[in-house]
Order: C-alpha cells, then structure tokens, then sequence
C-alpha cells in the first residue's frame, strides 16, 4: 500500500516576497530558455534559480554549478527568512482553476509525502518510461540541495469522494493561499495540520494506488536518492529521504482533464496523399478532410466526434493535404505483428498505432530526429502555414514539417490498465493540463 504523511513544508514568506505570483513557476521541464529569462527577471526569489540555476559553460566547475548555485541559495533564502518551515505537518489541499475551449475548470487534490518506493515494488505505478540524462540532472540538484522542489502528480481512485468531501470540509474552515501562473491558471492552497483530518485522509489513502500522471523522472530520481542515502549508512527508517512530495488527484475528479499532444516531423521525405495511401495499404481507411494548414481544425473535429484511438489525421506536406485515417481489422492485425512484446491494451492507443505502426513501419521512417510536441491545434496550423517552397508542379511545401499528425490521448482509464499490466506507453502520451505549480511547498530531505 502506498504510504503518505504530511509533511512540515518550507514555503514562501509573504511578507519578504510580496505576491506569491511572482515568484512560482511551472515545472522545469517545461521552461525553456525565454521564459527562464522572464521569471529570472519577474522577482529575485523566484523559484526557477532553485529548479533551473542558469548554466555559465565558461566558469562553471565542479565546485561552482548550477547545482551549487542552487544550494547556496536556498541556504541564503532560509536564513534571511524569505523561506519559513511550517510549525507543524500538514496536507495542503490544492486546487487549481482554468479555462478550456471555453470552460472553467476545478482540478482538485492536496500536497503530501509518499514513500519513494521503486516501480513494481509498491502500490505505485507509472505509465510513461523515462531517460536517463532528466534522472541524472534532477539527481545532482536533490543531491546538492537536499530538497523536493516540485511535486509528482500521482492519481487514485475515490469513487465514493471519501477523500475530497474530507478535505473540503476542512479548507471551508481556512484561509487560502493564492497564485496565479504564466499562462493564467489560478492556484490555491489551504494548509490543513488538524491531526484528525490528517489522520482520515493518511487512513484513506492507505489502500488505494496511486498512478503517476506526471514526474516520472522526479519520482524515480527520489528511488535513487533514497538509495544513495541508504548506501552511506544513513537511511534510518525515519529520514525524510525515505518520502517524496506528491500532489495526489483522485481519478474522478471533474477537473482532471487530458489533452492530446500532436507530432510535427521534421526530418522525413516529403509525402502526397496518394503516397500515404499507397503506403498504408489495407491497414487504414483514408479519407480527404481539406487542403491547407487550416484543414487541421476541421481533422480534429472528426476525431474527436469519432472519440476512438484508432482513428488520427495525416498531414502531408507533398500536397499539403490532411487526410484521416481509420484503422481496419487489418491493420490491427498488422499492428500486433509490429509491437508482439505489448500487451493488446498497449496496442490500441492512438499513439503507439502513429509511431509503431505509422511511422517505423509502413512509412518506414524507424529513424527520424524528435517531433515537435504541440498540444493545440492552432499550433499545428501555424506550423506547418507559411511561406514554404514549391515542388515541380508549383505546390507548396512546408520548409520545416513535411509530416504531422492529430492523435487522441490516452484516458485516465488506459493509465490506470496499463499500469496494472506493467506497461509504459510511448512518450507523450498524456498531457495533464495544467501543470502543478512549483513554489508553494517545499520538501526537506534532511
């Protein structure tokens, strides 16, 4: 069974840093370099120095890194009082509230420890496999700063809403703190230390799984750290080492929402409609949606009334074409020829169809450079648009994408089966929008 506790956080002090706005910031793995310059810029104790110290590739050392930056800050930022430890062990209740295609949403779940038990020993269980330069770069950063910076995104089942009705009773009584992130996603947190609801929620959890949503690599970078610890001699039973900080979900929750994540190819040959017709053969229904980048608004429509993981649309950018495609028995056939080490489960996601079956195999583009991720189609459109060049018979082609794709995601329902199974599905499987915020709370290691 999963173990959570509460935990007695580090967190901001309002009343030396102002807005607690200014000085939050999405998940590293998300930052890229402009926006790191602008929360660099927006407050000088934000948290990107502490989950993403800038590189100095011209004086950086071994003794002066990153890494060391990292924790010479937070050292300097507790003993000035810009960060306090919480005087008792609390669950922080966390909601977050957004917009999509024009609905207001309510993501609700609460902040704790959990045990950092390694995959497939334990009652957690991941979805998505991992890499090892994301673990070993997170590892140096828990290694010099001795802290969790930012949080796993777990999920669990509570059909019967045990959970959140008791930790919504308890935030009625409280305060909250607010946020607001880059892309306006408003977070609040009420810091529950009452040890009855605390208790309850502990006592709750204790059977159920959770399934990781996101933070693979942070969650398996703390199995590693625990192990290290161990290796000194050091790891008694209760050292903070032996827990993570985890955001926990329940997977009914109204608010959870998964968006797709679409591929945009860059390095492959230049395909028309009727070679991806000729390429795929019986293995998928071709249909024409429309020509031009802005076709893709009208593909993504079709799919996401047709609601089935089999079904994707195809950008060619020989023709500049969209085409959907749907797969046939056949092609289901062929599939579980290209992938017989995958469970059938694994099989029929709209992503492992696009890249095994698709892509490596009946395009034949095994080796291609990394797409690009987009999650809204608009970003397809703009994309792939443009001023381009012109083949021999004066169509234009796309300089950068001659391929793209619209996939549906997995489901919360395919994490949750897969996971039984010991899949991992193919990367980018699963957005969870919005991404939890990083700086309310802090998780000491020692």
């Amino acid at each position: 069974m999963p173990n959570i506790q509460p935990l007695a956080a580090w967190r901001y002090n309002p009343a030396r840093v102002g807005q607690l706005t200014d000085v939050i910031a999405p998940p590293y793995d998300v930052i890229d370099d402009q926006l790191q310059d602008e929360l660099y810029a927006k407050h000088p104790n934000n948290v990107v120095r502490l989950i993403l110290n800038k590189k100095d590739p011209e004086h950086d050392t071994e003794q002066d890194n990153r890494y060391t930056r990292s924790a010479r800050i937070l050292k300097e930022w507790k003993s000035e009082g810009v960060l306090f430890r919480e005087n008792a062990p609390a669950i922080y209740v966390y909601h977050q509230i957004y917009e999509v295609g024009g609905k207001t949403y309510t993501r609700k779940g609460f902040m704790c420890r959990c045990e950092a038990v390694p995959f497939g020993q334990g009652m957690v269980f991941p979805h998505e496999e991992t890499m090892s330069g994301p673990k070993m770069d997170r590892l140096m950063l828990t290694t010099a700063c001795k802290t969790n910076f930012s949080q796993i995104f777990g999920l669990y089942p509570d059909g019967g809403d045990e959970i959140q009705k008791t930790l919504d009773e308890a935030a009625a009584k409280l305060t909250p703190i607010e946020a607001v992130d880059h892309l306006g996603v408003v977070n609040r947190m009420w810091v529950v230390t009452d040890p009855d609801v605390v208790g309850k929620v502990v006592a709750a959890m204790g059977p159920k799984p959770i399934f990781v949503a996101d933070g693979h690599h942070r969650y398996e970078t703390a199995c590693n750290y625990r192990k290290q610890i161990g290796e000194t001699g050091a790891l008694t039973k209760d050292h903070p080492a032996n827990y993570v900080l985890m955001v926990c979900v329940a997977m009914e929750d109204p608010g959870l929402l998964v968006l797709p994540t679409h591929r945009l190819f860059r390095d492959v040959p230049y395909f028309s409609q009727a070679d991806l017709i000729e390429k795929l053969g019986d293995a998928f229904r071709v249909t024409t949606v429309g020509d031009g980048a802005a076709a893709a608004e009208k593909a993504w429509t079709l799919i996401e009334q047709m609601n089935d993981q089999g079904t994707m649309a195809i950008y060619t950018g020989k023709d500049g074409r969209w085409s959907l495609i749907q797969i046939t028995e056949a092609g289901r056939a062929k599939m579980a020829e290209a992938a017989p080490e995958h469970h059938p489960e694994w099989q029929h996601l709209g992503v492992a169809i696009l890249h095994r079956l698709v892509v490596e195999n009946l395009l034949g583009l095994k080796k291609h450079e990394k797409p690009k991720y987009v999650h809204a189609v608009r970003e397809v459109v703009d994309s792939i648009k443009g001023e381009g060049h012109s083949d021999d018979d004066g169509k234009q082609l796309s300089n950068q994408f001659p391929l793209a794709a619209l996939v549906m995601p997995a489901t919360v329902g395919d994490i949750k089966e897969l996971s039984f199974l010991n899949e991992r599905m193919p990367p980018k499987s699963t957005y969870f929008y919005p991404k939890l915020v990083t700086g309310f709370v802090f998780n000491a290691l020692e």
